[in-house]
């Protein structure tokens, strides 16, 4: 039987880039969404790296299951590298994503492209079923904020957040495209590149 892990999210569109990423590894892929009463993982690490590691681990220990789990922010340049860790709620303990993109604009105002310039960020940590991280690795992508939203794809920042290489925000590419670019495309490429797709066993 090919091995198993569960995806520490349960956010729909980043288990699906995820699933994307890792198809050819044969592992078999469920995510938060198929569990109950799972404890609540607060990220207030000082690091994505920290809160990944947190989450999996956390999650790791109550399912009794490997999960693969993630901290991603985005940091903007001209702000200093805001929102940084507080990415998913840059505009409030329960902001919704168009909240955090309307603040993201906001604060950025009139500051002129060229000034606009942020990266994504993304750590992963992989924990075994007693809570030991087994993997960790990061990536990230460069781009720049637009003014308005472009695109319908994605999740998030992804209307906002053109690579400015291909003319397109992230929301613009396709699903596989926009996986193997995306900073957990980054990420997950470390992964497999330094533990390879037998680690899981």
């Amino acid at each position: 039987m090919s091995p198993s892990f569960v995806l520490g999210t349960r956010n729909p569109g980043k288990a699906a880039e995820f699933r994307i990423l890792l198809a050819r590894s044969g592992w078999r892929l469920v995510d938060l969404s198929a569990f109950e009463e799972l404890p609540e993982v607060k990220e207030q690490g000082p690091s994505y790296t920290e809160n990944a590691a947190a989450k999996a681990s956390e999650l790791a220990r109550h399912l009794d299951e490997w999960v693969l789990a993630d901290d991603t922010g985005l940091e903007v340049d001209a702000l200093h590298g805001a929102p940084g860790l507080r990415t998913a709620r840059y505009a409030g303990p329960r902001a919704t994503p168009k909240a955090n993109r309307l603040r993201l604009l906001e604060e950025l105002g009139k500051v002129p492209p060229e000034r606009r310039t942020a990266r994504f960020v993304c750590a992963l940590a992989l924990a075994d079923p007693t809570g030991r991280i087994r993997a960790e690795a990061s990536g990230h992508l460069r781009g720049r904020i637009r003014t308005t939203p472009a695109g319908t794809g994605g999740f998030g920042y992804d209307v906002l957040f053109e690579i400015v290489e291909y003319h397109r925000t992230l929301a613009e590419l396709g699903d596989v495209a926009r996986a193997w670019l995306s900073h957990r495309g980054s990420a997950v490429g470390r992964l497999l590149a330094k533990h390879g797709p037998d680690l899981v066993s």
